[in-house]
């Protein structure tokens, strides 16, 4: 049996043994670690979560998440009641600056507005993600932060060297121009590539993250 068939076999079993993913409709195609999710999930939890199981699978360098959120007909609602129901969820995340806003459309929710921290635009999406009747989200935030670039980069080494599943021997390197950070050097899972750019955003002021992260497995 093939390197390929394994870790296809393995995000299979992963997904099955997901209790959070119905992995009935979904499929899944590897090659040499690149990996392709397709079908239909009921909701975007399930649509995250799948991205996040097959992560979690040994071999797996990079996930294409190209599942369709194809809702039950109950929990279908429309544009302005998602978009309501979004505000209001906002409006009650102590993380998210009063100036982010959320727009559906078909389903879709699309958050505007602008914060000064990377950690906010996080928790804003974070805040709305398991909203009945959405189907997606586009997060069109803006982060804005006048700083010393020299200090992104050091809080952004320092949230690196903080992060548990970063190890201590990391040759992951922060480089800054402006407010966008550019994360290059080796990680060995999809988790710890996800880790560090998560910690890159942590640093005030960050606008961009560039990952050029090398998955080795």
């Amino acid at each position: 049996m093939g390197k390929n068939t394994d870790i296809r076999q393995a995000v299979e079993a992963e997904l099955s043994s997901d209790p959070l993913v119905d992995a009935t409709d979904i499929t899944v195609e590897n090659i040499n670690g690149d990996v392709a999710l397709d079908g239909t999930v009921a909701n975007y939890p399930q649509y995250l979560e799948a991205a996040e199981a097959a992560c979690r699978v040994a071999g797996v360098t990079n996930v294409h998440n190209h599942l369709e959120v194809v809702l039950p007909p109950g929990d279908v609602r429309d544009d302005a009641m998602l978009t309501t129901a979004a505000n209001d969820a906002l409006a009650a995340n102590v993380m998210v600056p009063a100036a982010v806003k959320a727009t559906a459309r078909n389903g879709n929710l699309t958050l505007t507005g602008m914060v000064q921290y990377g950690s906010q635009r996080a928790a804003a999406e974070r805040a709305v993600r398991g909203l009945p009747g959405l189907r997606g989200i586009r997060n069109h935030i803006e982060v804005t932060f006048d700083v010393d670039p020299a200090d992104v980069r050091q809080l952004v080494t320092e949230a690196l060297e903080r992060n548990a599943l970063v190890p201590d021997d990391s040759d992951v390197v922060a480089s800054t121009s402006g407010s966008t950070v550019t994360l290059i050097g080796h990680v060995r899972t999809k988790a710890e590539r996800s880790a560090a750019v998560g910690a890159a955003w942590m640093g005030h002021g960050v606008e961009v993250v560039v990952d050029e992260l090398e998955v080795t497995g």
